[in-house]
């Protein structure tokens, strides 16, 4: 409860007047008032107001905002102060009363100030974000960008550029635009020649000569001496360091010069001293800020190195580690600046401050040189950190003696059950009856480690019982159990990693008893594998991949494409024996294939195996009746090894079992080969009475005309062709070449419009149709036509080479093969090319691995192993040729305008893919 009265019971205020506040009114007589006198005068009241409100505390009554009136002021009633009233109410004193009054109501307008006070000041704080929302300042709207420069890191700060005066920059650098400048006259380099030099000769009254009218004469050797003069003094005054004349002694120090320079490097301009200098003020900074801060502290010693202050950097460290005694990376940095018995003396004190500190412990460890004193400092590690498998694999490696080293490790699997790598290394040290039983007490202590059943299943390898004992299929069942199985491709890595310490046996059971996991039938498995198989080829890991074909050759055991696969495999990376045995067992599982038999058969020929070869295209023939490829696989047999009787046989009975189009080709063609046209034109002849659609025999017998001169019956049977094939580009292409060659270019032309007609976007028909042109001398018109053609046919590659090569200047190629390669993708005719461009530009490096990339695009394509083979001819090495050729053999290209016409022409036949490759290269224009 308040001490304070009722308002009842409170006394009266002074002066007060009973119903003044109702209109009743007081009054005095004279007996009340006394005698009159004359009252206080203005001062005393004044001084009396001040009194009063020293007294209480409070400011002079004239403080209430009521400021003392000025007398220039009394004129204007407008200003006059309420406080200081005139006219009808004039006259009122500022007397106690008034100022217990205003002291009252400035009381009660603090007590509402102060329940107010709250809600003001929200009122106010909302208006002001509100005013500073819809007008930020430019401090708010930069502030994002003052936060993101908490990122930059001391790199990015040191590469800030100096801050420049650029308006002013810019405005001298177009002053000096504006600026003229001469050339200076022959007369000042001739003054300064002269400059320097005695006279000893004079001088004629009359000019000897000269070309001008005054007798002067410009010479220029004597002009660029004077130069070189010049240039000379400038250059021995900079090496003196004065102004001292051409000839004089040079300050520089010729054993100390490359001291010089290295020390420079740090120093090369004042630039790299500011940015040190601005980095050092920032790190101070930080370090101030945040003593306790261990990167700053490094940071600073590093700067410090980096200026060439050693002493100063380790002062800095120093410190660092003072106030931030637990950071490791503090005392490691200390340890570093520092050598010899002070940095043990560091290493010795940072231990005391973080005594389980493993990175110090070994640290100290490295800094002692003799082997006793490495052992005892880390022993006394292991008694501070006994769970430390770093510091037990230290003093392991410390051990030259294998038994103490068993005995550590014994010491340290007791003490860190839980860690594989030791109980590993103690398996690796024990004979192979301990290694069994250290790796089953491991197994037991660590049930859900695949690396411990790993390492028993090497340990079986080892120790031959492989075979016999199966230890990965109880690792899956063990690990399943402990739901501790690894991933499919974890497993692979493991086998890899297995394949990579020859542990063969190893690496084909994890593969075996793991690929299948967590795969179901539904599932994609053979893509799956044989991906995996090849990702571990491009790693050359060829035992996992091998592995991995024999368990998905298990699963899918009639899959043709997982055989020719593995096949695949061991032809590049495995041995002749071992392709012959899964070349044997993918027929057994696919008799059905002609590949794998023909695949068979052909590596048993090439090995010199004859006999052997026929016998499997015997047993080919026995499952596969009547099929055309084994057919023609044993006449191509007989005809290579000179059995022609035989080949014929073979091609009679073929045409008699298996009469297709194909067979009677190749009989023909073995008749032309043979060199008995007669027989090769009754065999296509015949063939044409049951294969009039086929447009090879056509042109075969067109060309057996053609062969023999006789060219109205070629032309007739080149055009009967086109008549009954009118789709066959190249039956037109022989066609229009058999009328150029006879002397008809007009019917040549027009059998190339017919053949457009019926072929309309035919690269080829086009690029023919143009080279017609250009070889009749019509240049223009072979432009009309190439342009038309790249119309029609916008993405060739063969119409953008003949344009590039033939109707475009030396000059437009390389831009006109930049347009084409725009337009033009990945087409092997249009990359060599550029190859070929850059060839002649002597860009030899480029040239080559365009040739690449075009052979990378298209190995098939003949006319480019032609072109790389030419280009190697000229700069490559022998081995680098010798490579291609190999490369070449191995993919057996069949197509090129120019390969085709070689290696299809009977006189070539029974040539190497080398020597036809040789032939080619003689003949590319």
């Amino acid at each position: 409860m308040s001490g304070r009265r009722d308002f009842l019971n409170q006394p009266a205020p002074e002066n007060y007047v009973a119903g003044l506040g109702r209109g009743a009114t007081g009054f005095t007589t004279r007996s009340d008032l006394g005698p009159a006198r004359e009252g206080p005068s203005e001062d005393q009241i004044k001084e009396a107001l001040a009194k009063r409100a020293a007294q209480l505390g409070a400011a002079a009554p004239t403080a209430y905002g009521a400021p003392e009136k000025k007398e220039e002021d009394d004129d204007d009633e407008r200003f006059q102060d309420p406080e200081n009233e005139v006219g009808l109410f004039a006259g009122g004193a500022y007397d106690k009363d008034d100022d217990e009054a205003d002291r009252i109501y400035q009381e009660v307008d603090e007590k509402m100030d102060r329940r107010r006070k709250a809600r003001r000041e929200a009122r106010e704080k909302a208006e002001r974000e509100e005013y500073e929302r819809n007008n930020p300042k430019i401090q708010q709207q930069f502030a994002d960008l003052k936060r993101a420069l908490s990122t930059v890191s001391d790199d990015d700060w040191a590469n800030l550029p100096e801050v420049g005066d650029l308006t002013g920059k810019n405005r001298r650098s177009k002053q000096a635009l504006r600026q003229r400048f001469y050339a200076v006259p022959d007369s000042v380099l001739a003054g300064a020649r002269d400059s320097t030099e005695l006279g000893t000769t004079v001088a004629d009254d009359a000019p000897a000569g000269g070309d001008g009218a005054d007798g002067t004469m410009t010479n220029f050797a004597d002009i660029g001496a004077a130069r070189d003069k010049v240039l000379k003094v400038r250059l021995d005054q900079a090496s003196t360091g004065s102004d001292s004349v051409a000839g004089s002694a040079t300050n520089i120090d010729p054993k100390g010069y490359l001291t010089s320079l290295a020390k420079s490097q740090i120093n090369e301009g004042e630039a790299q001293v500011g940015d040190i200098n601005r980095a050092r003020v920032l790190l101070e900074s930080v370090i101030k800020t945040n003593p306790k801060h261990a990167p700053g502290w490094i940071a600073a010693a590093r700067l410090e190195e980096l200026a060439g202050k050693t002493v100063a950097a380790r002062n800095v460290i120093a410190r660092g580690c003072e106030h931030c005694p637990k950071s490791e990376d503090a005392w490691l940095e200390n340890i570093r600046l520092n050598e010899g018995r002070n940095a043990r003396i560091i290493a010795a004190t940072a231990i005391k401050a973080n005594d389980t500190s493993v990175r110090l412990w070994t640290e100290a460890m490295k800094l002692e040189s003799d082997p006793r004193d490495k052992k005892r400092v880390i022993r006394h590690a292991l008694d501070h950190i006994p769970q430390s498998v770093m510091l037990w694999k230290e003093a392991v490696n410390l051990e030259e003696d294998p038994d103490d080293a068993k005995l550590l490790l014994a010491k340290a699997t007791e003490l860190i059950p839980l860690s594989v790598e030791l109980w590993l290394a103690l398996a690796r040290l024990e004979t192979s009856e301990n290694a069994q039983k250290v790796l089953n007490k491991a197994r037991k202590a660590i049930p859900t480690s695949h690396e411990i059943w790993i390492a028993a299943a090497r340990l079986q390898e080892q120790m031959g019982n492989a075979a016999k004992v199966n230890v990965m299929k109880r690792a899956v069942q063990a690990l399943a159990k402990e739901s501790a199985m690894l991933k499919r491709e974890e497993w692979i890595t493991e086998a890899e990693k297995c394949e990579e310490e020859d542990a063969i046996l190893t690496c084909g059971n994890i593969i075996r008893e793991t690929l299948g996991w967590g795969l179901d039938e539904d599932d994609d498995r053979k893509d799956i594998w044989m991906e995996d198989a090849r990702s571990s080829i491009g790693r050359g890991k060829y035992e996992t991949a091998r592995a991995i074909y024999a368990y998905a050759l298990r699963v899918f055991v009639n899959s043709r494409k997982l055989w020719l696969a593995a096949a695949d495999l061991e032809k590049n990376h495995g041995t002749k024996e071992a392709l012959w045995q899964l070349l044997e067992k993918a027929v057994e599982a696919c008799p059905q294939s002609e590949v794998l038999w023909m695949m068979l058969a052909k590596e048993k020929w090439q090995a010199g195996e004859i006999d052997n070869a026929r016998r499997v295209l015997g047993r080919a023939f026995n499952q596969n009746p009547n099929n055309e490829d084994i057919w023609l696989a044993a006449v191509k047999l007989e005809a290579e090894n000179q059995e022609p009787d035989q080949a014929r046989e073979l091609l009679k009975t073929a045409r008699q079992e298996a009469p297709t189009d194909r067979v009677w080709m190749k009989s023909v063609a073995y008749e032309r080969q043979l060199g008995n046209p007669d027989a090769a034109l009754d065999l296509v002849n015949q063939a044409l009475q049951l294969f009039p659609g086929a447009a090879k025999l056509w042109m075969m017998k067109g060309q057996i005309y053609e062969g023999e001169g006789k060219l109205p019956q070629a032309r007739e049977a080149y055009g009967t062709g086109t008549k009954a094939c009118p789709k066959s580009v190249p039956l037109w292409l022989l066609y229009s070449r058999l009328e150029e060659k006879a002397g008809n270019v007009v019917k040549a032309r027009g059998i190339l419009d017919r053949a457009r007609l019926a072929v309309p976007k035919s690269p080829e028909l086009w690029t023919e149709s143009v080279r017609l042109e250009r070889r009749g001398n019509n240049i223009s018109q072979a432009k009309n036509l190439m342009a038309q053609a790249l119309q029609q046919v916008p993405s060739s590659g063969l119409l953008y080479t003949e344009s590039i090569w033939n109707l475009e200047a030396r000059t437009q190629r390389k831009p006109r093969a930049l347009e084409a390669i725009k337009k033009v993708d990945n087409d092997p005719i249009l990359f060599v090319t550029i190859a070929r461009i850059f060839w002649g530009e002597r860009r030899l490096e480029k040239a080559q691995n365009w040739f690449e990339k075009a052979i990378l695009l298209d190995s098939d394509l003949g006319d480019t192993w032609a072109w790389y083979y030419k280009f190697l001819l000229q700069h490559g090495t022998e081995e680098k040729r010798a490579d291609v050729v190999a490369k070449c053999t191995l993919s057996e290209p069949r197509h090129g305008e120019v390969w085709q016409s070689v290696a299809k022409d009977p006189k070539n036949a029974g040539k190497t893919l080398e020597e036809i490759l040789n032939i080619v290269v003689t003949r590319l224009e």
